[in-house]
């Protein structure tokens, strides 16, 4: 008996022993690991560093091209918008240095940015009374080209547009890109569209108008959902009435503007 509980307490040790140098292999490699992945990361931000310093130009100028520069930030972590709207309390930039893009490219292309948001933000509310706080981003784009100021006569994209907007969320303003039907639309007021409304916005871009009896034969809908629904939109601007019809049409200045009707 003596003999077997020697054998047994001593399997226990080694057991043990084992499994703490299992762990500590374990941390060991992770360790080695994540110090690997930090050089890597840190050569990778390198070479793009050199990288934006060498086609600063380009990136400024081409909106392709700082487009697909902004998804290789993104790609390892680096959004070049992040934290450069957060100021200090004598009202400069948080640590004098602004974002890491603004770093590397002295804020010409960060600035740029957060310009063409404020052309956005004007232009929206400028047209809030046509269209309800919904304008397509594409249509935005070409007004903000056509303007005065920043972006105004700059070949600027979507994917600028999109970009613009989204650094205006650490303000909390509002301003949000939503998806109705095929179309990417900036929403400029905080009011969520709900899921009717959305589809009658998606009859009209087909369609390119609608009335409460397409909505009642199509859908199936009760003529009080369909009237409703309808109201809400009118009330918001979101929709236009004409009124010249046997039935009301309802049109969408959004609609009404796109080159597919």
């Amino acid at each position: 008996m003596s003999s077997r509980r020697g054998v047994g307490l001593s399997a226990f040790q080694n057991r043990s022993a084992l499994s703490t140098s299992y762990a500590s292999h374990g941390a060991s490699l992770r360790s080695t690991h994540v110090s690997s992945l930090q050089n890597q990361l840190s050569v990778f931000q390198s070479l793009l560093h050199n990288f934006a310093l060498q086609h600063g130009d380009t990136i400024k100028s081409d909106p392709t091209f700082r487009a697909e520069f902004a998804r290789m930030c993104n790609a390892i972590g680096v959004d070049p918008l992040a934290g450069s709207n957060v100021k200090d309390k004598s009202g400069g930039r948080a640590g004098g240095k602004g974002s890491w893009w603004a770093q590397m490219l002295g804020g010409d292309v960060n600035d740029f940015y957060f310009e063409l948001a404020v052309r956005v933000v004007e232009l929206c509310r400028a047209t809030r009374g046509e269209n309800g706080g919904l304008i397509e981003v594409e249509e935005c784009r070409e007004r903000v080209k056509k303007g005065k100021g920043i972006g105004g006569g700059m070949d600027i994209s979507d994917d600028d547009i999109l970009r613009a907007v989204k650094s205006l969320d650490p303000l909390g303003s509002g301003f949000s890109v939503i998806t109705v039907g095929s179309r990417q639309m900036i929403r400029s007021i905080p009011k969520e569209l709900n899921t009717d409304q959305t589809t009658v916005l998606e009859v009209i871009q087909v369609l390119g108008y609608v009335t409460c009896s397409m909505l009642e034969d199509n859908l199936r809908w009760e003529h009080a959902r369909a009237e409703t629904v309808i109201q809400d939109l009118l009330a918001d601007s979101l929709v236009w009435v004409d009124e010249q019809c046997p039935e009301r049409e309802y049109w969408s200045p959004v609609a009404m503007g796109s080159d597919d009707l």
